[in-house]
């Protein structure tokens, strides 16, 4: 459908198609999708509701972990049911309002999960690096502050994408070849010069994800040094094992998601098709594992299960 302007026609609505080149297996994919997508809910809400209910969780680490549990649930909700549905029922139309919806909270909540990230490593730095100031340095008070000011920061950065795209006229294919709304994807359906979009599109991340890597590849070099000056080599080695969780989250997090930037950006030789399920994979691989990852690793979480699990034991 289009809708007639002063000089041309822009488009009020789209169609997403989903895995271009593979819609014969789009039954088969969603089967993964589907099971990876009720663990990825169910084990965040999960740890939401374990760490709300149990008092000795209420620390800040389990805070900045109930923080990257909420933006998972949204980076994967954001997109997930939508490409279900498509894989189930074929292409789908999209008006442009909720596709702008879609772009501003896919990229948004990928910010946040950064900038949670970021909050994390700072937690893990003040944990070793000067561990009898942790209490008073993350006061409920601060852990407020730095929520608000991830929140804040993401708003920001996005809103503009969205001006970005509104501001231009869409007169020519209105199919995207993808099975959700992002940024550059819409953006190359314009008939206008989308400079801005490209540039803005680099500025985005280089001013908040690979800014935020570098500050926590600085914090971990700070961390490192101060366990490195701990007396034996078992102490260094526990030191070392409360930052295992967080390490394996920021590489489950930014790997993929640099992968597909890096793929999107110089791999011009690869299929769509891998372009396009890579995307949507860094969009339920980190909130999958998220939770198995803190489960597993941090002891904490585990005698809390455990106790829990006891609980409803007796009862029964």
């Amino acid at each position: 459908m289009a809708a007639p302007n002063s000089t041309t026609f822009s488009h009020l609505s789209f169609v997403l198609v989903g895995i271009p080149g593979l819609e014969p297996w789009h039954p088969w994919i969603s089967i993964p999708f589907a099971l990876m997508y009720t663990a990825a809910v169910l084990g965040n809400c999960g740890l939401l509701l374990l760490i709300a209910t149990q008092r000795r969780l209420h620390e800040p680490m389990f805070i900045f972990l109930s923080m990257l549990a909420v933006a998972d649930v949204l980076l994967s909700t954001c997109t997930v049911p939508n490409t279900l549905a498509i894989f189930w029922f074929g292409p789908k139309a999209i008006s442009f309002s909720a596709c702008l919806t879609q772009v501003f909270f896919v990229h948004f909540a990928s910010v946040v999960e950064s900038g949670v990230l970021l909050a994390m490593g700072f937690d893990r730095y003040v944990a070793v690096c000067d561990p009898l100031k942790y209490t008073t340095v993350l006061t409920n008070e601060k852990i407020g502050k730095i929520a608000t000011a991830i929140v804040i920061r993401s708003f920001c950065v996005i809103v503009p994408v969205v001006f970005l795209l509104k501001r231009l006229p869409f007169c020519a294919s209105n199919v995207i070849p993808h099975s959700y709304c992002e940024h550059m994807g819409v953006a190359r359906l314009a008939c206008a010069d989308i400079t801005p979009n490209i540039w803005y599109g680099l500025a985005v991340p280089l001013l908040t994800i690979i800014l935020d890597v570098v500050f926590i590849a600085v914090s971990y070099v700070l961390i490192h040094r101060a366990v490195f000056k701990l007396p034996t080599k078992d102490a260094q080695r526990k030191t070392l094992a409360t930052c295992g969780s967080h390490v394996c989250i920021i590489l489950l997090f930014y790997t993929p998601a640099f992968f597909s930037v890096l793929t999107h950006r110089f791999g011009q030789n690869i299929p769509r098709h891998i372009h396009i399920l890579l995307a949507n994979l860094y969009m339920l691989i980190p909130p999958v594992l998220n939770p198995v990852v803190y489960g597993v690793k941090t002891k904490q979480l585990r005698e809390q299960v455990s106790c829990v699990l006891s609980r409803k034991g007796k009862w029964r």
